[in-house]
């Protein structure tokens, strides 16, 4: 017998926007039906699924080849676009299945997690909100926090799936939003650590703060997480770009225990963002960020205004040498 190394690519993407033409009645998705200012079409629709599918088919394939085995999603509507994506011409051949809850966010955007069903067997999910009070003392409906537990590799691991709110309000008048969101997160991994102090946890998300941002060093302390985009954060580096400065919003963060190559199969080798020249804009002075589908009501017909990032986790499987005679 020999040992074969085999890397698992485990991804975030925000995805922009990917909401149908049909309209809902209990959502505010009225930007996005063809007869809004935005006249977002069918052909624009199934446009975005083609780019989108393209996108996640290629994460982490200049390392191993092999499309993601799991991909945490942020800005989906509902389950018929996760159907129309995964059956979409790129990935339908990866065998994909997703986990989605409607949540209660006003803009009717959710989170979800693709995985493939060959290689990743879903054993529980369930969310969890974040309870926020606005100025006016009524409750401000937000993303809801999915949590996926499944089998890797034979390895039990939990992935907890977030998109916390954003800075639109302004970055100190919002920060404790997502201070709020951090602490429901730590408050669900100290739960899971009482159950099981072994437990295996990834947290992904858009953050919508960076990773020195307080938010995110309390779910970093206090839940006892490595966050590795510490490091792959800097001024050329980021997964979004704001007044011509990089942000690295997207992150995935892990227990410790995914680097103990002793007593596990799953261990920790690398974190990137995935920025091909494919993602970009390159023709004018916004040349090198992420080539947008809108920008404000003007459509580019690009894939997202974030760059994906993501995770290798490294095994070693045992191979059996045929016999030659």
């Amino acid at each position: 017998m020999n040992n074969s190394t085999v890397f698992y690519t485990i991804a975030f993407y925000n995805i922009e926007n990917l909401f149908d033409i049909e309209n809902d009645p209990h959502t505010n998705d009225d930007d996005f039906l063809p007869t809004s200012a935005k006249r977002w079409t069918k052909k624009r629709y199934q446009n975005k699924l083609m780019k989108l599918g393209t996108v996640i088919s290629k994460i982490g394939t200049q390392d191993t080849n092999i499309a993601p085995v799991l991909v945490g999603l942020a800005e989906v509507e509902n389950k018929t676009v996760l159907s129309d994506l995964i059956n979409s011409k790129n990935l339908i051949d990866e065998n994909y299945d997703y986990v989605h809850f409607d949540s209660l966010d006003e803009r009717g955007i959710d989170v979800a997690l693709l995985y493939k069903k060959d290689d990743f067997k879903v054993l529980h999910s369930e969310v969890f909100p974040v309870h926020l009070i606005n100025e006016k003392g009524e409750q401000d409906y937000t993303r809801d926090i999915l949590l996926v537990q499944g089998k890797l590799h034979n390895e039990l691991i939990t992935v907890i799936v977030n998109h916390w709110s954003s800075r639109r309000e302004g970055e100190k008048a919002t920060a404790y939003k997502r201070i709020a969101a951090a602490n429901k997160v730590n408050f669900t991994i100290n739960n899971l650590k009482k159950a099981d102090p072994n437990t295996k946890i990834i947290v992904m998300g858009d953050f919508n703060d960076n990773p020195n941002s307080e938010s995110l060093q309390i779910l970093e302390k206090e839940g006892h997480l490595f966050n590795p985009f510490k490091t792959v954060w800097s001024q050329d580096n980021g997964s979004l770009s704001y007044n011509f400065e990089w942000n690295l919003f997207d992150q995935i963060l892990f227990s410790t225990n995914f680097f103990d190559s002793t007593n596990s199969n799953l261990v920790f080798s690398q974190a990137k963002v995935f920025n091909s020249k494919f993602l970009t804009q390159y023709r004018n002075k916004y040349t090198g960020q992420p080539f947008r589908t809108y920008v404000g009501l003007k459509y580019k017909g690009g894939y997202s205004d974030h760059f994906p990032v993501f995770i290798q986790l490294k095994t070693s499987l045992k191979i059996t040498k045929p016999f030659i005679d």
